[in-house]
């Protein structure tokens, strides 16, 4: 996996587990699920949490931003719940279809 977006699952799995107690994982699908940055494409992720509340969209877009400006790359993040998840039709049957589940250690499991 690139180093890049190997890196990207690390920090966000570390921020996430510290700054949310019902953070779940995350899948890594779309273009950079091989591992690999790809030119104009944006790493795209599905966060999960326990719960949902609008204020944490506040708290999550800094992380993002702290990562995006240190590695120099582009996350495209969607932060639902495993019911919201799964009521985004499309979008949960490409990622479960394609993607990669990390725990929230950042232990990837294909899915």
């Amino acid at each position: 996996m690139s180093t890049q977006v190997h890196e990207v699952i690390k920090l966000l799995s570390n921020a996430f587990r510290k700054k949310f107690e019902d953070y779940r994982g995350l899948y890594l699908f779309g273009a950079c699920r091989d591992g690999q940055l790809h030119e104009d494409e944006d790493i795209e992720i599905v966060a999960l949490f326990e719960n949902s509340d609008k204020s944490r969209r506040e708290e999550i877009w800094p992380i993002i931003g702290k990562i995006e400006t240190t590695l120099d790359v582009s996350i495209d993040l969607y932060p639902y719940t495993e019911e919201e998840f799964k009521a985004d039709e499309y979008l949960y049957e490409e990622v479960i279809s394609d993607g990669i589940f990390y725990d929230p250690l950042g232990i990837s499991k294909k899915v």
